[in-house]
């Protein structure tokens, strides 16, 4: 194997990008360079390396079997060396520079809105993107080192990933008018018969939430909605209920808003002001507790850009009321 200079920083984004876009073309476009300089930066690589990354005659294009592993390696490469510049940058004092994060489809309407409006007047010169995904893409996306961050319900207790909880959120019953529920003022959770209940489709974390106060697995199966918007409208039609964030309220009607009830101990009904007896997110054993989910910024373990964990949550600090913070987010900055 021959090694050499040619091996840099600007080839592995060059070959990324290929394998993002699958298209050398598109590649050349997102990396700023034409085509013949992307093509010539790949085939640096596979003359150092002596090896074939990309298999050009397929359509679109692919990368070969050793190619993958190549890529794979290569993006955590460019992780790594983003965490350097970003040393330098804290250093320097230097705000600017780009973040990709993830975020789960049922946090990401109570939170992207007012985030890319504070970012965009308080933090313009940080680009920030961000892709919605369900929790098992985001966690594969992170370890992958595909993306700088997440926004997702925890825990995961995922190897390799560290999670800074943000806020805790609790669930309201949306009750259909037409159910014998909605007669009372707030509903503990073990009367909450998941055969009348409407549920997200496999695959959603809220799915997995929900079913950790419901005692059956039992549920209306005629249809698994993909969206909590969906879950609303299926019981204003059908009847029936569903388990839902307590901020999604700010989106309802106010006849709407009058189908909410709080979830309550399970103990004869007692409301709880409390989260759970550790002051974090209760347990599905947990049976004096109301029912909540954990918000987390989620990093990989080897993530340095502290300076930009701390934009991030001081935005979502204004975002969030403030009884449902994090104590130590109220408090403390970030620090890894």
């Amino acid at each position: 194997m021959k090694t050499d200079s040619n091996l840099s920083i600007t080839a592995l984004r060059y070959i990324v990008a290929v394998d993002t876009h699958r298209n050398f073309v598109r590649a050349a476009e997102a990396c700023g360079v034409t085509q013949p300089t992307l093509s010539a930066g790949i085939r640096s690589i596979e003359t150092a390396l002596d090896v074939t990354i990309f298999d050009r005659g397929a359509h679109p294009v692919r990368p070969t079997a050793l190619g993958e592993k190549i890529i794979a390696q290569a993006r955590v490469t460019l992780h790594n060396a983003s965490q350097i510049e970003e040393i330098v940058a804290v250093e320097k004092g230097d705000e600017s520079g780009e973040a990709v994060m993830g975020i789960i489809p049922t946090i990401a309407p109570y939170i992207l809105p007012g985030l890319f409006r504070r970012m965009h007047e308080e933090h313009p010169s940080i680009h920030l993107r961000v892709s919605e995904m369900r929790t098992r893409f985001i966690v594969e996306k992170l370890l992958a080192a595909e993306i700088d961050m997440a926004i997702l319900a925890t825990p995961l207790e995922q190897k390799g990933l560290l999670e800074i909880p943000l806020y805790y959120e609790k669930f309201v019953a949306y009750i259909s008018p037409s159910d014998e529920l909605h007669a009372m003022s707030e509903v503990p959770a073990d009367r909450l018969a998941s055969d009348r209940l409407w549920i997200l489709e496999e695959g959603h974390c809220l799915r997995s939430q929900v079913f950790n106060f419901c005692h059956s697995r039992r549920t209306r199966t005629e249809y698994q909605a993909g969206s909590i918007d969906t879950l609303v409208r299926i019981v204003d039609t059908n009847g029936g209920y569903t388990v839902i964030p307590e901020l999604h309220a700010a989106f309802l009607t106010e006849e709407q808003r009058g189908n909410l009830r709080p979830i309550v101990r399970q103990n004869g009904g007692t409301p709880a002001t409390d989260i759970a007896p550790s002051g974090g997110i209760p347990s599905s054993g947990c049976p004096t507790c109301v029912p909540v989910r954990e918000v987390s910024l989620v990093i990989r373990e080897d993530f340095v850009r502290e300076r930009l964990l701390n934009v991030i949550a001081g935005c979502i600090r204004h975002i969030v009321p403030e009884e449902m913070l994090d104590s130590r987010l109220k408090r403390f900055a970030i620090k890894l």
